[in-house]
């Protein structure tokens, strides 16, 4: 069963749905209570040590319940974080959680017991601080900071010993669409970041010169929790999955290629997707996808949403499809970049393998090529790019074939690379396929290089395994002016290598822009994209004036394709009505902001502001600012200890702990002063099992009870003047 059931099973009778869930929760804390007085084998506990360096204890368990809302082009997201302490203590809880690249975070709301407490945005210093005085005070409190544009963490204070505490975060995105189908990908495990290490710079001092080191992950602490390893620890954090699909069309066929789902069709455009086992382990990604009916593909249009007198548009135009004449393509130079480092190993490698060895399959007589391989070290397979004769193929191909995943993941050097250009006057077409899972923590310094190096080359990335790092492929491709692929699964390489390699064959849309017929039209991105075979067109727009003003104007779409000029107008009066385009807008503003400042292209001062204030407006969780909720009242007595729970992720499915980390677990313990501190988590002492694959139904029911009865808090808990009680500050 879902964690939370949907809105209408929890809505009225609201008395006659307290009575039962609280007998299921006591019958639930009983079978609990008695599950962990049993003594058995380590699988899966989580311990922490207290301040003064005492045996370790069980810290806190985590569950998670994400429910998706689709509707046409957008999809809303909340997702319920269950911190549950199972110890004596009081706890501070940590977690490090992914979240799609363009989520637009808005909203979070902590609830404690009956209290429900909705948080407020404030800058990322700010929330800092009024989050650490009320964790000092004895308060409840919450914190969600970005860590980057797809990894966030929640921190939790004075969580009560035996106590459930809830956060729930909301986020808006938009549904990537690529020829007929339409994908929504929800990231459920951060993947371990390989962080390259400081370099020494040379420096000034008043002694002469010196060397300082310059770090390419600052932040390096926070993007880097305990990961638990498989041989010793049964998969944690178990998710639940509800996804309610209003496409706006006929609904063909919907499929995951990550996990077995249930589908239940509740109309023609409209599905209920769960997990068919109810709960899962946060070790993949989970990725649906959707397509029409046959022959009743929808036409993409306009939406629109007026917030606060300002209307708001997003875009998604098809551009005409142009077929490529193999004899009319011009000479390529392909360079194929594979990633060979440790986080690559298993399934993962043979998935890089087979997309890199069908790319070679497709190159032609008059193409030349390269292969790059990359761990902590690299090698090309030749100076510069060579014809693809039989011959040069098919020592590509050994080539690949013999590679083996080890060592880091060291990818600025090779890319570098891979994007210098040798002959730039020789007019033959530049492109750089770049295959890996992108586990690391230097985005920024990746893609500043790309916008240094780029020129006149294009880099299409590909992401590989069940958890790319989305943030770097994505906007990798967006600099590189390429595209985005992912494969996840060795049965997808040839559907998702063979669509991406067409794009590689076929004309591109350029020059593309969008005229509105009024004036002072703001639009994101602001440079539109290269548009490659099957992509839409995609950009959202803040208008001026009233919404009855904007519904008068038009917009004007252009381009070149196959060396022809295409043109389509659009009234404005046509769009339909949209929800959540307003944050959806200030997020893509936002991240084109970022871009400016990582490529130099706008100081740091003038970025910063820009990005505050549009947080602040559209209360949006960014790099500055971050969302704080504060219960009013202190609940942990004064001189009480609180200790700290780092809580560890899960490692990838697929991925191999001993090439990652070496035979050590990563992390130290704490050094023994009295104060608190996050420490390595570790997996020993009898722990209540939670949920695995295909067994453990008695835990999985009563974790299911347990959350629905604190998610009916959320939703009916009592109000004071229409406002639910509980204190935000």
């Amino acid at each position: 069963m879902p964690f939370f059931a949907p809105r209408s099973a929890l809505e009225p009778p609201r008395n006659a749905a307290l009575s039962p869930l609280f007998l299921a929760l006591l019958a639930l804390l009983v079978m609990l209570a008695s599950a962990h007085a049993a003594p058995g084998p380590a699988r899966g506990g989580l311990t922490l040590r207290g301040p003064s360096g005492t045996a370790p204890v069980e810290a806190v368990q985590l569950a998670t319940d994400i429910s998706v809302d689709v509707s046409g082009p957008t999809a809303r997201a909340t997702v319920t974080q269950a911190f549950r302490n199972v110890t004596a203590e009081w706890v501070e809880g940590t977690y490090l959680y992914p979240l799609p690249e363009d989520a637009a975070v808005d909203r979070m709301k902590l609830v404690v017991g009956s209290r429900v407490i909705i948080a407020d945005i404030r800058e990322r210093a700010a929330a800092k601080r009024a989050y650490e005085a009320a964790k000092a005070a004895g308060q409840a409190a919450a914190l969600t900071a970005q860590e980057r544009p797809n990894v966030f963490t929640n921190a939790v204070a004075n969580i009560g010993p035996g106590e459930t505490v809830l956060v729930q975060i909301t986020y808006q995105q938009t549904i990537p669409v690529s020829g007929e189908t339409r994908t929504l990908r929800l990231p459920l495990v951060v993947a371990p970041r390989y962080n390259p290490a400081p370099t020494s710079v040379d420096a000034v001092s008043l002694d002469g010169p010196a060397a300082a080191a310059r770090d390419p992950v600052p932040d390096r602490a926070r993007i880097s929790p305990p990961v638990l390893d498989p041989a010793l620890s049964a998969p944690t954090n178990p998710v639940a999955v509800t996804v309610r699909l209003r496409a706006g069309f006929a609904v063909g066929a919907v499929q995951s290629a990550t996990h077995a789902i249930r589908v239940i069709e509740t109309g023609p455009e409209a599905r209920t997707v769960t997990l068919a086992e109810g709960v899962v382990p946060a070790d993949r990604d989970l990725e649906l996808t959707w397509a029409p009916v046959p022959s009743r593909m929808p036409g993409l249009g306009l939406f629109r949403e007026t917030v606060a007198g300002r209307t708001y548009l997003l875009a998604a135009v098809s551009p005409p499809a142009i077929e490529a004449d193999a004899a009319a393509r011009p000479a390529r130079d392909v360079t194929f970049v594979i990633d060979n480092s440790g986080s690559m190993s298993g399934a993962s490698m043979r998935q890089a393998k087979a997309g890199l060895l069908a790319g070679l399959g497709r190159l032609s007589p008059r193409d030349r090529f390269n292969v790059i391989r990359f761990d902590d070290t690299w090698d090309a397979l030749h100076p510069e790019p060579v014809p693809a004769t039989r011959a040069a193929l098919a020592e590509a191909e050994a080539f690949v074939a013999a590679l083996e995943a080890r060592g880091g993941t060291e990818m600025l050097a090779p890319l570098k690379a891979a994007l210098a250009d040798p002959h730039p006057e020789d007019g033959r077409v530049r492109q750089v396929v770049f295959l890996t899972d992108g586990a690391v923590g230097d985005e920024e310094r990746i893609f500043a290089a790309i916008h240094a190096d780029l020129g006149r080359t294009r880099l299409f990335m590909v992401g590989i395994g069940s958890a790319p790092n989305g943030h770097l492929m994505r906007h990798a491709a967006e600099i590189g002016r390429g595209s985005f692929t992912e494969i996840r699964d060795l049965a997808q390489v040839g559907e998702r290598t063979r669509a991406l390699y067409e794009k590689l064959e076929s004309p591109a849309v350029t020059d593309l822009t969008a005229t509105f017929s009024v004036p002072g039209v703001a639009v994101t991105p602001g440079a539109l994209p290269d548009l490659y075979r099957g992509e839409p067109l995609v950009f959202a727009a803040q208008l001026p004036g009233s919404a009855e003003e904007a519904a008068r104007g038009t917009v004007t779409v252009s381009g070149r394709v196959g060396g022809r000029t295409w043109t389509r107008t659009l009234p404005l009066s046509g769009a339909g009505e949209g929800a959540g385009i307003s944050k959806v807008w200030a997020r893509s503003r936002i991240g084109e902001t970022e871009t400016a400042r990582i490529t130099g292209r706008l100081g740091a001062d003038a970025a910063d502001a820009t990005i505050l204030a549009l947080a602040l407006e559209h209360g949006l969780t960014t790099r500055l600012t971050s969302l704080v909720a504060i219960d009013a009242t202190p609940r942990r007595a004064p001189g009480t200890a609180l200790v700290a729970a780092d809580l560890p992720l899960n490692l990838p499915a697929g991925w191999d702990f001993a090439k990652v980390f070496g035979t050590d677990r990563p992390g130290a313990a704490p050094a023994d002063d009295g104060a608190a501190r996050i420490v390595p988590i570790r997996a020993d002492g009898g722990a209540v099992d939670l949920p695995q694959t295909g067994a453990g139904i008695v835990a999985k029911l009563g974790l299911g009870l347990l959350l629905a009865l604190l998610g009916l808090l959320l939703r009916t808990g009592p109000t004071i003047g229409g406002r639910r009680t509980g204190n935000a500050r």
